[in-house]
């Protein structure tokens, strides 16, 4: 009779029968009634209440009885752990059974009882148990030093169980080897700093020996194992290889891919000159092949380990192609994970086959595989040259289907041919144009405006064509709204007087209808290029492309290299680091290849140069963000201004005088139109390139007065410091009360702390962390109380700081959030730091920077704020702001009033600039800020009140 009459009863008083039945004096009624207990535990019944009964019924001979209790013990034993004390003597009894079944149950029970008050008790029978003359046992035991490690680590390493542990590697049965091992890498993997499995050679050859008898489980953590070893010499890596190859025949797949996981690893050491190093490749392409024989989702895990492998070595598989070739009854995910490898061993040998498979794949009715198969014939046309001209034939007769996606995919791809091989198969285009209708998906269309604005002088109607995608501009994707504007410039530079109105039309569309930034800017660098000097704007638009990479899609070599050494482990079917989805506080060791021998690096390809070489020799294409907009904003000043890199605005701007008082009626007249073509400049680029244009003359003569200041850094008497305020009642803290302030001295923070002992015990243990803030604060140092602090003793202390903590924009922008922990608790405070604090030494601005800066931040950045009842006057006033690293850019007198113009750097970069005025007499005085960052304008304003005030 089946076990299923236990879950059938429902009645009431269920639990007071069970407990009868329990305490019953017949072994089989007490045995019918445990059942019972577990049917009901398994469905969800709380029989807690059972627990005393169930544990009298340990004390049995009975095996199958024994195992039901033990089964029931490890799930209630959690929330009952007062009642599983009573347990534990029978657990040191059954430790000492003559049946080493019940021997090794004990111990594995012991091992899930995760209870801190029964740990200590299960000690000893686990030390017994390590050295059990019965191997199962010795297992057994193995295991649970792990599962015993996890509850209580620090107990494990005082009882010497990790020693035990590494004896038993040495143990003359395979699997207690293999049990020791893989209860050691569990431990070292929780522990990555410990060295736990410390191997030699000789405790290599010990587990090579057990691997050959061990269960398929046991192999794969022996071979884990073997893979974090680092041999010596290539002759020792050799040998290994040698003796984990046969692990290759294996039925398991994971012994197999644990075993091309090792010897992919070992490899790295072997010269490529040698013999054995061209056996070896021969050897691995079988069971890779035979892994694809398998059901689908275990071909899917092999593919994507393949992948892997092709990518690193592709020569293991280069002659087995046939096997990716993709089958009619396929999941779509085993499908295009063949495509990918079937494009990677592509090859000038195969290229024939491969296109007559993917022409076919091409016709099928999966959209998805279709669309990559598409995509496939392209890559292999920019792969194997010689096959260009057969895939664009392919893809031509693909157009001619007029299957709209198939068409789609189509055009993409030859895009990407044009790039590879110019001026070859260009007149393939009249073709393309004559789809232009029917594509709807916003990557094709970007793509066939690229091919327009590219080839536009081939293509006599090129602007009816560009201009069919304009009338629909504002409902495109970014993607095609970019790529028509770079198109039409293009076809401007190419045919200026047919397409004048175009791009007009175009740049206003882009400058002044968009809300898009990346658009906006764009438009306005060509319309800044356009109006100051066509012949450079011809010569960056239309300037020659570099040619494209064959592969695009490669795994970056040094994460290539690392998730070698994860092979057949989830990161290898992520392909991605566990770092990347292991969350949680168990700590992922980066592991990476050995390195290569120096008989095997002049064979290394270029490709694959180790990471961390110097880049000096790729080309610098990219200048510096400050070279490239210092010139776009200073179009017609001879050298560039140095000062700080300007974040490009691309918000409109109207010639208002933003700096009070006709500053640019001092300059001379009204700025006209720049350039010569009859093409009116952006509203934007008058006033941001002309302005600063204009300042090259004039201040060395009629500005001097304006500049009147030195250039010298004034006398530094550091910044203001605030008294020290109680940030942590003792209330709140259990007795320890803290006070602070913020300092900054010559370009470092402090903060600087004074601890009070209010409470009645000593306190000791400091330690101090502070939550993700605004500016990235954060301790350069820890917590240094050098003494304990007794009762009503107080210490001060300075707590140097950074900013490279972790940014989170807070609320109010200044908000500090501090965990304090010393040997009593851990207390929780937030504090407001002043702002002034992160203004940097070097915050003073070059002179035509701030005038350029300043006309080139919109004029909703402004910000004005009242000082009220300030006596000082306008020289103190500058002095006591530069001694907090506020700079005074320039200064000069309007109208009997005072106006400087300041400067400040944050230190994440962040630029303010000021307008104070002053007016003799007045204790009032008005502040203007300027800031690319306006929530930044509050807490500014506020820094400038309390020095002046103070």
């Amino acid at each position: 009779m089946t076990d299923s009459k236990y879950f059938t009863t429902t009645k009431k008083g269920e639990i007071f029968e069970l407990k009868a039945e329990l305490n019953s004096d017949k072994k089989e009624k007490k045995k019918e009634a445990v059942k019972k207990v577990i049917a009901s535990m398994t469905v969800g019944k709380d029989v807690s209440a059972l627990f005393p009964d169930v544990v009298n019924c340990m004390q049995t001979d009975n095996l199958e009885l024994k195992k039901l209790v033990y089964l029931y013990l490890m799930n209630y034993a959690k929330s009952q752990p007062d009642m599983a004390i009573m347990a534990v003597n029978t657990f040191v009894k059954d430790c000492e059974d003559p049946n080493p079944l019940i021997r090794a149950l004990a111990v594995r029970t012991m091992g899930c009882i995760r209870v801190d008050k029964i740990t200590e008790y299960l000690c000893e029978p686990l030390r017994k148990c390590l050295k059990d003359e019965d191997p199962y046992v010795r297992k057994t035991a193995a295991v649970c030093v792990a599962k015993l490690h996890d509850i209580n680590a620090q107990l494990v390493e005082d009882q010497g169980f990790l020693d035990t542990l590494k004896d038993l590697i040495s143990d003359s049965n395979p699997m207690v080897v293999a049990n020791a091992v893989a209860a050691l890498s569990e431990i070292a993997e929780s522990h990555p700093s410990s060295n736990l499995l410390d191997l030699n050679p000789q405790s290599i050859n010990k587990l090579l020996t057990a691997l050959n008898e061990c269960t398929e489980w046991g192999q794969i953590f022996i071979l884990d194992c073997l893979a974090n070893y680092m041999p010596k010499d290539d002759r020792e890596a050799q040998s290994i290889c040698e003796r984990v190859t046969p692990r290759l025949s294996h039925a398991n797949s994971a012994v197999v891919l644990s075993a091309v996981k090792v010897l992919m690893k070992f490899m790295e050491m072997l010269s490529k000159d040698l013999d054995y190093y061209g056996t070896l490749l021969k050897k691995l392409a079988p069971p890779l092949v035979t892994l694809l024989s398998a059901e689908p989702e275990l071909q899917y895990v092999a593919l994507r380990n393949i992948n892997l492998i092709v990518q690193k070595r592709p020569e293991i598989l280069k002659h087995e192609m046939k096997v990716f070739f993709v089958k009619y009854n396929d999941p779509i995910y085993v499908k295009l994970e063949k495509l990918d490898i079937m494009i990677r061993l592509a090859s000038q040998a195969n290229i024939a086959q491969v296109l007559a498979e993917l022409k076919e794949y091409a016709t099928e009715v999966d959209v998805d595989f279709v669309r990559k198969a598409v995509r496939a014939i392209g890559r292999c046309a920019i792969k194997v040259e010689q096959s260009a001209e057969r895939c664009v034939s392919t893809l031509l007769d693909l157009i001619q289907t007029k299957v709209n996606y198939v068409v789609q995919e189509a055009i993409v791809v030859i895009k990407d041919i044009f790039r590879k091989y110019p001026n070859k198969y260009e007149s393939v285009i009249a073709t393309l144009c004559e789809n232009l209708d029917s594509l709807d998906e916003p990557e094709a269309r970007a793509a066939m405006i690229w091919i327009v604005g590219e080839y536009a002088e081939r293509i006599d109607n090129a602007d009816e064509l560009l201009e069919s995608f304009l009338e629909g501009f504002h409902d495109e994707s970014t993607q095609v709204q970019l790529q028509l504007l770079t198109a039409i410039v293009k076809l401007f530079l190419k045919k200026p007087t047919e397409t004048q109105e175009l791009v007009q039309q175009v740049l206003s569309l882009a400058t002044q209808d968009s809300d898009n930034p990346d658009l906006r800017d764009r438009g306005y660098i060509y319309w800044r290029l356009l109006s100051t000097d066509p012949v450079a704007a011809k010569e960056v638009v239309l300037a020659e492309k570099p040619l494209i990479s064959e592969e695009t899609d490669l795994i970056e070599p040094t994460l290539l290299d690392e998730l070698i050494c994860y092979i057949g482990t989830l990161a290898s079917v992520y392909h991605k680091p566990p770092n990347a989805f292991v969350e949680g506080g168990r700590g992922v060791v980066h592991k990476s290849l050995p390195p290569r021998t120096a008989s095997s690096e002049s064979t290394e390809s270029p490709e694959t140069a180790p990471a961390g070489a110097p880049s000096g020799d790729q080309p610098d294409v990219i200048p510096a963000q400050g070279d490239l907009l210092g010139d776009l904003l200073n179009l017609d000043l001879g050298p560039p201004v140095s000062g700080p890199p300007l974040a490009a605005s691309s918000v409109q701007m109207g010639a208002v005088d933003l700096l009070g008082g006709g500053l640019d009626s001092l300059m001379g007249d009204e700025p006209e139109g720049i350039g010569d073509t009859n093409f009116g400049a952006p509203p934007a680029a008058v006033t941001t390139a002309a302005a600063p244009a204009r300042l090259g003359a004039p201040i060395s003569s009629g500005l001097s007065d304006l500049f009147d200041l030195t250039s010298g850094v004034g006398t530094l008497s550091g910044s203001y410091v605030a008294p020290k305020a109680v940030w942590l009642p003792a209330m709140k803290a259990k007795g320890l009360e803290i006070s602070g302030t913020f300092t900054r001295q010559v370009g470092s923070i402090s903060m600087d702390l004074q601890l009070t002992n209010k409470a009645l015990q000593v306190m000791t243990d400091f330690a101090i962390q502070f939550n993700r803030n605004s500016f990235g604060l954060a301790p350069a140092a820890p917590l240094q109380v050098h003494a304990p602090l007794s009762p009503n003793q107080t210490v001060e202390l300075s707590l140097p700081l950074n900013t490279v903590g972790s940014v989170m924009k807070m609320e109010p922008l200044n908000n500090l959030q501090v965990a304090v922990k010393n040997n009593i608790d851990v207390f929780y405070f937030s504090t407001l730091y002043p702002l002034h604090v992160l203004f940097v030494e070097d915050g003073k601005m070059d002179r035509q920077m701030f005038l350029a800066t300043w006309k080139d931040i919109p004029n909703e950045n402004e910000a004005q704020f009242q000082i009220r009842d300030c006596p000082l006057n306008t020289e103190a006033a500058s002095n006591k702001l530069q001694s907090s690293n506020i700079f005074t850019v320039a200064k000069r007198n309007v109208e009997g009033q005072d106006m400087l113009y300041q400067s400040l750097k944050l230190t994440n970069g962040i630029w303010v600039l000021a307008e104070l005025r002053i007016q003799p007499g007045n204790p009032n005085f008005t502040l203007s800020l300027k800031c690319r960052a306006p929530e930044v304008s509050q807490h500014v304003y506020q820094a400038y009140e309390t020095i002046l005030k103070n």
